[in-house]
Protein backbone atom coordinates (compact mmCIF):
# COMPACT_ATOMS: atom_id res chain seq x y z
CA UNK A 1 0.00 0.00 0.00
CA UNK A 2 1.27 3.45 -0.98
CA UNK A 3 -0.09 6.64 0.55
CA UNK A 4 0.73 9.78 -1.44
CA UNK A 5 0.35 13.31 -0.17
CA UNK A 6 1.08 16.29 -2.42
CA UNK A 7 3.62 18.67 -0.86
CA UNK A 8 2.40 22.23 -0.33
CA UNK A 9 -0.87 21.65 -2.19
CA UNK A 10 -2.76 23.75 0.35
CA UNK A 11 -0.69 26.82 -0.64
CA UNK A 12 -1.68 26.49 -4.31
CA UNK A 13 -5.33 25.90 -3.39
CA UNK A 14 -5.48 28.92 -1.08
CA UNK A 15 -3.41 31.38 -3.11
CA UNK A 16 -4.47 30.46 -6.66
CA UNK A 17 -8.00 29.18 -6.04
CA UNK A 18 -9.75 25.80 -5.83
CA UNK A 19 -10.25 25.51 -9.60
CA UNK A 20 -6.52 25.52 -10.16
CA UNK A 21 -6.13 23.06 -7.30
CA UNK A 22 -8.65 20.74 -8.95
CA UNK A 23 -6.88 21.08 -12.31
CA UNK A 24 -3.63 19.96 -10.66
CA UNK A 25 -5.33 16.98 -8.95
CA UNK A 26 -6.72 15.80 -12.32
CA UNK A 27 -3.26 15.87 -13.86
CA UNK A 28 -1.79 14.05 -10.85
CA UNK A 29 -4.47 11.35 -11.16
CA UNK A 30 -3.75 10.86 -14.86
CA UNK A 31 0.02 10.56 -14.29
CA UNK A 32 -0.59 8.10 -11.47
CA UNK A 33 -2.73 5.88 -13.66
CA UNK A 34 -0.08 5.99 -16.40
CA UNK A 35 2.54 4.73 -13.92
CA UNK A 36 0.56 1.67 -12.80
CA UNK A 37 -0.54 -1.69 -14.19
CA UNK A 38 -4.18 -2.39 -14.97
CA UNK A 39 -4.41 -4.75 -11.97
CA UNK A 40 -3.25 -2.09 -9.50
CA UNK A 41 -5.76 0.04 -7.63
CA UNK A 42 -5.52 3.82 -7.30
CA UNK A 43 -7.97 6.01 -5.41
CA UNK A 44 -8.18 9.56 -4.19
CA UNK A 45 -8.41 9.29 -0.41
CA UNK A 46 -9.57 12.89 0.02
CA UNK A 47 -8.07 16.35 -0.30
CA UNK A 48 -4.64 15.91 -1.86
CA UNK A 49 -4.09 12.31 -0.71
CA UNK A 50 -4.07 9.30 -3.00
CA UNK A 51 -3.84 5.61 -2.14
CA UNK A 52 -2.31 2.97 -4.40
CA UNK A 53 -2.56 -0.78 -3.83
CA UNK A 54 -0.02 -2.88 -5.74
CA UNK A 55 -0.68 -6.61 -6.06
CA UNK A 56 1.39 -9.78 -6.58
CA UNK A 57 4.77 -8.25 -5.78
CA UNK A 58 6.54 -11.55 -5.15
CA UNK A 59 6.74 -14.41 -2.69
CA UNK A 60 8.53 -12.75 0.22
CA UNK A 61 8.47 -9.34 1.99
CA UNK A 62 11.96 -8.38 0.74
CA UNK A 63 11.02 -8.85 -2.90
CA UNK A 64 7.69 -7.08 -2.35
CA UNK A 65 9.49 -4.15 -0.71
CA UNK A 66 12.03 -3.87 -3.54
CA UNK A 67 9.33 -3.89 -6.20
CA UNK A 68 7.11 -1.43 -4.35
CA UNK A 69 10.09 0.91 -3.92
CA UNK A 70 10.71 0.68 -7.67
CA UNK A 71 7.07 1.57 -8.34
CA UNK A 72 7.23 4.37 -5.74
CA UNK A 73 10.34 5.93 -7.28
CA UNK A 74 8.73 5.77 -10.73
CA UNK A 75 5.68 7.65 -9.37
CA UNK A 76 7.85 10.25 -7.57
CA UNK A 77 9.76 10.89 -10.77
CA UNK A 78 6.62 11.15 -12.94
CA UNK A 79 4.95 13.57 -10.53
CA UNK A 80 8.03 15.78 -10.25
CA UNK A 81 7.80 17.00 -13.86
CA UNK A 82 6.19 20.48 -14.18
CA UNK A 83 2.40 20.73 -14.58
CA UNK A 84 0.56 23.26 -16.67
CA UNK A 85 -2.05 25.07 -14.60
CA UNK A 86 -3.87 27.91 -16.41
CA UNK A 87 -1.11 28.22 -18.97
CA UNK A 88 1.60 28.52 -16.29
CA UNK A 89 4.17 25.93 -15.24
CA UNK A 90 3.63 24.64 -11.70
CA UNK A 91 6.06 22.39 -9.86
CA UNK A 92 4.83 19.92 -7.28
CA UNK A 93 6.35 17.01 -5.41
CA UNK A 94 4.89 14.45 -3.05
CA UNK A 95 5.66 12.55 0.13
CA UNK A 96 4.97 8.83 0.07
CA UNK A 97 4.55 6.20 2.76
CA UNK A 98 4.70 2.49 1.91
CA UNK A 99 3.70 -0.55 3.91
CA UNK A 100 4.02 -4.13 2.72
CA UNK A 101 1.31 -6.60 3.73
CA UNK A 102 0.33 -10.13 2.89
CA UNK A 103 -2.94 -11.93 3.45
CA UNK A 104 -5.58 -10.75 5.88
CA UNK A 105 -3.62 -10.29 9.10
CA UNK A 106 -4.05 -6.50 9.18
CA UNK A 107 -7.30 -4.57 8.97
CA UNK A 108 -7.64 -1.82 6.39
CA UNK A 109 -7.55 0.79 9.15
CA UNK A 110 -4.30 -0.64 10.55
CA UNK A 111 -2.73 -0.60 7.11
CA UNK A 112 -3.78 2.97 6.45
CA UNK A 113 -2.48 4.03 9.85
CA UNK A 114 0.91 2.40 9.23
CA UNK A 115 1.23 3.85 5.75
CA UNK A 116 0.25 7.25 7.10
CA UNK A 117 3.04 7.04 9.72
CA UNK A 118 5.56 6.22 7.01
CA UNK A 119 4.28 9.12 4.90
CA UNK A 120 4.84 11.54 7.78
CA UNK A 121 8.38 10.19 8.08
CA UNK A 122 8.85 11.09 4.41
CA UNK A 123 7.58 14.62 5.11
CA UNK A 124 9.93 14.97 8.11
CA UNK A 125 12.80 13.79 5.91
CA UNK A 126 12.33 16.87 3.72
CA UNK A 127 9.47 15.80 1.39
CA UNK A 128 9.70 14.67 -2.24
CA UNK A 129 10.70 11.22 -1.02
CA UNK A 130 9.34 7.89 0.22
CA UNK A 131 9.62 5.99 3.48
CA UNK A 132 8.67 2.44 4.48
CA UNK A 133 6.71 1.60 7.58
CA UNK A 134 8.66 -0.42 10.10
CA UNK A 135 7.64 -1.58 13.60
CA UNK A 136 10.31 0.58 15.29
CA UNK A 137 8.56 3.61 13.86
CA UNK A 138 5.36 2.44 15.51
CA UNK A 139 7.20 1.93 18.79
CA UNK A 140 8.68 5.43 18.62
CA UNK A 141 5.27 6.98 17.93
CA UNK A 142 3.67 5.01 20.77
CA UNK A 143 6.46 6.06 23.15
CA UNK A 144 5.94 9.71 22.23
CA UNK A 145 2.18 9.43 22.75
CA UNK A 146 2.77 7.81 26.15
CA UNK A 147 5.25 10.53 27.13
CA UNK A 148 2.78 13.25 26.14
CA UNK A 149 0.14 11.67 28.41
CA UNK A 150 2.71 11.36 31.20
CA UNK A 151 3.66 15.00 30.76
CA UNK A 152 0.05 16.15 31.14
CA UNK A 153 -0.26 14.04 34.29
CA UNK A 154 3.12 15.32 35.51
CA UNK A 155 1.95 18.90 35.24
CA UNK A 156 -1.20 18.15 37.21
CA UNK A 157 0.73 16.20 39.85
CA UNK A 158 3.61 18.67 40.41
CA UNK A 159 6.32 16.37 39.02
CA UNK A 160 8.14 19.33 37.44
CA UNK A 161 10.60 21.47 39.37
CA UNK A 162 13.08 24.23 38.74
CA UNK A 163 16.81 23.76 39.12
CA UNK A 164 19.12 26.76 39.30
CA UNK A 165 22.48 27.26 37.62
CA UNK A 166 24.38 30.13 39.24
CA UNK A 167 25.54 33.05 37.12
CA UNK A 168 28.69 34.68 38.48
CA UNK A 169 30.31 38.04 37.79
CA UNK A 170 33.70 39.19 39.13
CA UNK A 171 33.59 36.29 41.60
CA UNK A 172 30.11 37.00 43.05
CA UNK A 173 26.92 35.06 42.24
CA UNK A 174 24.56 37.67 40.81
CA UNK A 175 21.71 35.40 39.73
CA UNK A 176 20.78 32.11 38.16
CA UNK A 177 19.27 30.53 35.10
CA UNK A 178 16.12 28.59 36.00
CA UNK A 179 16.04 25.22 34.23
CA UNK A 180 13.06 22.89 34.06
CA UNK A 181 13.47 19.36 35.38
CA UNK A 182 10.97 16.50 35.27
CA UNK A 183 11.14 13.90 38.01
CA UNK A 184 8.97 11.05 36.71
CA UNK A 185 7.58 8.82 39.50
CA UNK A 186 8.68 5.56 37.84
CA UNK A 187 11.30 6.61 35.24
CA UNK A 188 13.31 9.02 37.38
CA UNK A 189 14.64 12.22 35.80
CA UNK A 190 13.70 12.60 32.13
CA UNK A 191 16.12 14.63 30.04
CA UNK A 192 14.84 18.04 28.86
CA UNK A 193 16.32 17.12 25.45
CA UNK A 194 13.60 14.44 25.30
CA UNK A 195 10.57 16.22 26.69
CA UNK A 196 11.04 19.87 25.62
CA UNK A 197 10.83 19.21 21.82
CA UNK A 198 7.73 17.06 22.39
CA UNK A 199 6.20 19.78 24.59
CA UNK A 200 6.85 22.27 21.76
CA UNK A 201 5.15 20.08 19.16
CA UNK A 202 2.17 19.10 21.29
CA UNK A 203 1.47 22.61 22.57
CA UNK A 204 2.17 21.52 26.18
CA UNK A 205 4.98 24.08 26.20
CA UNK A 206 2.30 26.73 26.85
CA UNK A 207 1.05 25.45 30.25
CA UNK A 208 4.61 24.30 31.11
CA UNK A 209 6.06 27.71 30.23
CA UNK A 210 3.38 29.45 32.28
CA UNK A 211 4.18 27.22 35.26
CA UNK A 212 7.89 28.05 34.95
CA UNK A 213 7.18 31.79 34.88
CA UNK A 214 4.93 31.60 37.95
CA UNK A 215 7.42 29.43 39.87
CA UNK A 216 10.30 31.76 38.97
CA UNK A 217 8.36 34.82 40.14
CA UNK A 218 7.40 33.09 43.39
CA UNK A 219 11.06 32.25 43.98
CA UNK A 220 12.11 35.88 43.34
CA UNK A 221 9.49 37.09 45.83
CA UNK A 222 10.87 34.71 48.49
CA UNK A 223 14.46 35.80 47.82
CA UNK A 224 13.45 39.47 48.13
CA UNK A 225 12.77 38.84 51.82
CA UNK A 226 16.24 37.43 52.53
CA UNK A 227 19.14 39.92 52.67
CA UNK A 228 21.73 37.55 51.15
CA UNK A 229 19.46 36.64 48.20
CA UNK A 230 17.44 39.81 47.58
CA UNK A 231 19.74 41.16 44.85
CA UNK A 232 19.68 37.98 42.74
CA UNK A 233 18.19 37.97 39.25
CA UNK A 234 16.58 34.97 37.61
CA UNK A 235 16.74 34.11 33.90
CA UNK A 236 13.92 32.07 32.35
CA UNK A 237 14.01 30.50 28.89
CA UNK A 238 11.04 31.37 26.71
CA UNK A 239 10.05 29.21 23.75
CA UNK A 240 8.99 30.74 20.41
CA UNK A 241 5.51 29.25 20.66
CA UNK A 242 5.06 30.70 24.13
CA UNK A 243 6.39 34.15 23.24
CA UNK A 244 4.29 34.55 20.09
CA UNK A 245 0.96 33.57 21.68
CA UNK A 246 -1.31 36.60 21.97
CA UNK A 247 -1.58 36.65 25.77
CA UNK A 248 2.12 36.37 26.55
CA UNK A 249 2.67 39.88 27.95
CA UNK A 250 -0.37 39.76 30.31
CA UNK A 251 0.73 36.25 31.37
CA UNK A 252 4.18 37.49 32.45
CA UNK A 253 2.71 40.52 34.23
CA UNK A 254 0.14 38.30 36.00
CA UNK A 255 2.94 35.98 37.19
CA UNK A 256 4.89 38.96 38.59
CA UNK A 257 1.84 40.56 40.22
CA UNK A 258 0.51 37.26 41.58
CA UNK A 259 3.81 36.56 43.34
CA UNK A 260 4.58 40.15 44.25
CA UNK A 261 7.95 39.91 42.48
CA UNK A 262 10.05 42.78 41.16
CA UNK A 263 10.17 42.80 37.33
CA UNK A 264 13.72 44.22 37.43
CA UNK A 265 14.93 40.88 38.81
CA UNK A 266 13.39 38.78 36.01
CA UNK A 267 15.31 38.17 32.79
CA UNK A 268 13.79 36.42 29.78
CA UNK A 269 16.17 34.41 27.60
CA UNK A 270 15.15 34.43 23.95
CA UNK A 271 16.71 32.55 21.03
CA UNK A 272 17.63 34.02 17.66
CA UNK A 273 15.06 31.88 15.87
CA UNK A 274 12.33 33.33 18.06
CA UNK A 275 13.40 36.90 17.32
CA UNK A 276 13.41 36.41 13.57
CA UNK A 277 9.98 34.79 13.42
CA UNK A 278 8.07 38.07 13.62
CA UNK A 279 10.41 40.95 14.34
CA UNK A 280 7.69 43.61 14.71
CA UNK A 281 5.64 41.52 17.17
CA UNK A 282 8.84 40.72 19.07
CA UNK A 283 9.91 44.36 19.37
CA UNK A 284 6.46 45.42 20.55
CA UNK A 285 6.22 42.70 23.23
CA UNK A 286 9.76 43.31 24.44
CA UNK A 287 9.01 47.04 24.69
CA UNK A 288 5.87 46.45 26.76
CA UNK A 289 7.69 44.14 29.19
CA UNK A 290 10.73 46.41 29.35
CA UNK A 291 8.45 49.14 30.70
CA UNK A 292 7.92 46.90 33.75
CA UNK A 293 11.66 46.51 34.30
CA UNK A 294 12.18 43.10 32.67
CA UNK A 295 15.53 42.40 31.02
CA UNK A 296 16.22 40.32 27.90
CA UNK A 297 19.14 38.05 27.16
CA UNK A 298 19.82 36.67 23.68
CA UNK A 299 20.65 32.99 24.05
CA UNK A 300 22.75 30.90 21.59
CA UNK A 301 23.97 34.08 19.90
CA UNK A 302 26.07 33.35 16.80
CA UNK A 303 24.69 29.86 16.20
CA UNK A 304 21.79 30.96 13.98
CA UNK A 305 21.27 33.74 11.47
CA UNK A 306 22.71 36.59 13.50
CA UNK A 307 21.82 39.84 11.83
CA UNK A 308 23.24 43.09 13.12
CA UNK A 309 20.27 44.92 11.61
CA UNK A 310 17.79 43.32 14.00
CA UNK A 311 20.19 43.33 16.96
CA UNK A 312 20.30 47.12 16.74
CA UNK A 313 16.50 47.38 16.85
CA UNK A 314 15.80 44.99 19.73
CA UNK A 315 15.67 46.22 23.32
CA UNK A 316 18.15 43.61 24.57
CA UNK A 317 20.25 43.84 27.72
CA UNK A 318 22.63 40.94 27.29
CA UNK A 319 24.21 38.61 24.74
CA UNK A 320 25.07 35.08 25.75
CA UNK A 321 28.16 33.37 24.30
CA UNK A 322 26.99 29.89 23.38
CA UNK A 323 28.70 26.97 25.14
CA UNK A 324 29.58 25.52 21.71
CA UNK A 325 32.07 28.37 21.25
CA UNK A 326 33.23 28.45 24.88
CA UNK A 327 34.10 24.72 24.85
CA UNK A 328 36.91 25.14 22.32
CA UNK A 329 38.10 28.72 22.87
CA UNK A 330 41.54 27.43 23.84
CA UNK A 331 42.00 24.99 20.98
CA UNK A 332 40.04 26.41 18.03
CA UNK A 333 41.13 29.85 16.78
CA UNK A 334 37.73 30.33 15.08
CA UNK A 335 35.81 29.80 18.31
CA UNK A 336 38.22 32.11 20.13
CA UNK A 337 37.65 34.76 17.45
CA UNK A 338 33.86 34.36 17.68
CA UNK A 339 33.92 34.69 21.49
CA UNK A 340 36.06 37.86 21.23
CA UNK A 341 33.78 39.27 18.53
CA UNK A 342 30.62 38.70 20.60
CA UNK A 343 32.21 40.58 23.52
CA UNK A 344 33.31 43.45 21.24
CA UNK A 345 29.89 43.60 19.60
CA UNK A 346 28.06 43.61 22.93
CA UNK A 347 30.32 46.40 24.21
CA UNK A 348 29.75 48.53 21.11
CA UNK A 349 25.96 48.05 21.37
CA UNK A 350 25.99 48.87 25.08
CA UNK A 351 24.97 45.32 26.04
CA UNK A 352 26.29 43.10 28.80
CA UNK A 353 27.73 39.71 27.88
CA UNK A 354 27.71 36.35 29.68
CA UNK A 355 29.35 33.07 28.69
CA UNK A 356 27.72 29.68 29.29
CA UNK A 357 29.31 26.26 29.53
CA UNK A 358 32.47 27.41 31.34
CA UNK A 359 34.06 24.21 32.64
CA UNK A 360 37.73 25.03 33.27
CA UNK A 361 39.71 27.78 34.94
CA UNK A 362 41.62 28.26 31.66
CA UNK A 363 38.37 29.01 29.79
CA UNK A 364 37.35 31.49 32.49
CA UNK A 365 40.74 33.21 32.30
CA UNK A 366 40.52 33.46 28.49
CA UNK A 367 37.10 35.12 28.82
CA UNK A 368 38.33 37.51 31.55
CA UNK A 369 41.33 38.51 29.38
CA UNK A 370 38.83 39.34 26.66
CA UNK A 371 36.65 41.44 28.99
CA UNK A 372 33.90 38.89 29.66
CA UNK A 373 33.57 38.62 33.46
CA UNK A 374 30.10 37.07 33.70
CA UNK A 375 29.71 33.34 33.23
CA UNK A 376 27.93 30.16 34.22
CA UNK A 377 29.00 26.53 33.98
CA UNK A 378 30.24 23.42 35.72
CA UNK A 379 33.44 25.17 36.85
CA UNK A 380 31.23 26.76 39.51
CA UNK A 381 28.20 24.45 39.59
CA UNK A 382 25.79 22.42 37.48
CA UNK A 383 22.08 23.29 37.76
CA UNK A 384 21.06 22.32 41.33
CA UNK A 385 17.90 22.26 43.48
CA UNK A 386 16.98 25.51 45.20
CA UNK A 387 18.32 24.73 48.71
CA UNK A 388 21.70 23.76 47.30
CA UNK A 389 21.79 26.89 45.15
CA UNK A 390 20.94 29.20 48.06
CA UNK A 391 23.64 27.61 50.23
CA UNK A 392 26.17 28.09 47.41
CA UNK A 393 25.24 31.78 47.09
CA UNK A 394 25.71 32.36 50.84
CA UNK A 395 29.10 30.56 50.80
CA UNK A 396 30.44 32.21 47.63
CA UNK A 397 29.24 35.76 48.28
CA UNK A 398 30.24 35.78 51.94
CA UNK A 399 33.75 34.65 51.01
CA UNK A 400 34.04 37.21 48.25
Amino acid sequence: MLLLDLDNFKTLNETRGHERGDALLLQVAKRLRDCLHEDDTVARQGGDEFVVVLEDLGDNPEEAAARSEEAGQKILSALRAPYEVDGEAHHSSLSMGISVFSGLRETVDELLQRTDLAMYQAKSAGRDTLRFYDPQMQAAVSARAAMELDMRAGLAQSQFELYYQPQIEHGRITGAEALLRWRHPSNGFISPAQFIPLAEESGLILPLGEWVLKSACERLALWAQQPGLAALSLAVNVSPRQFHQTGFVPQVLAALAGAGADGHRLKLELTEGLLLEDVEDTIEKMGQLRAYGLGFSLDDFGTGYSSLAYLKRLPLDQLKIDQGFVRDVLTDPNDAAIARTVVALATSLGLRVIAEGVETEAQREFLARNHCHAWQGYLLSPPVPVAEFEALVQRTNTAH
